[in-house]
């Protein structure tokens, strides 16, 4: 770990000399959009995929702000000061492409990509929902209305 730290604290990234002027691309345009992403890349899957956060969170004890991804062959890990665990798991799961690079991008991709906006999308639903309720009873009433007037004329 203290080998993976030395090198995250140079260039935001600890991985095989072949990935990493890729990966260091991937971190320039995090930074671009504002996020401060450490990558490590390890070579073998752990036993368990959980050991990636692990790792994960080992160094964003000292990047409290920023957010880490760890890499294996199959396996994703992540840790966020920043985003919420829900955005990092989708995020995880778009990144299990067994190229490293190119699932470093995926995780960008949706990090940066904006989540649905559910509360109101919920509130135009439940308005619609009521308005077409009070709209019903309305035509009701209307059309007994209707009805009662018919009846007393004949």
């Amino acid at each position: 770990m203290a080998l993976v730290k030395v090198a995250v604290a140079a260039d935001g990234v600890s991985a095989p000399a072949a990935d990493v002027p890729a990966l260091r691309e991937v971190v320039a345009d995090a930074a671009r959009d504002g996020i401060d992403l450490k990558i490590v890349e390890v070579a073998r899957n752990p036993g368990m995929d959980t050991a990636l956060r692990d790792v994960a969170t080992v160094v964003g004890y000292d990047y409290p702000d920023a957010t880490v991804l760890v890499l294996s062959t199959n396996f994703v890990g992540s840790y966020s000061g920043r985003f919420h665990r829900s955005k990092l798991e989708v995020a995880e799961d778009h990144a299990k492409t067994g190229d490293p690079v190119v699932s470093a991008q995926n995780f960008l991709h949706e990090l940066t990509t904006p989540d649905l906006p559910w509360t109101g999308i919920t509130v135009v639903l439940l308005a619609g929902v009521a308005a077409a309720a009070v709209g019903t009873r309305f035509l009701q009433r209307r059309s007994k209305r209707i009805a009662d007037g018919a009846d007393s004329s004949e």
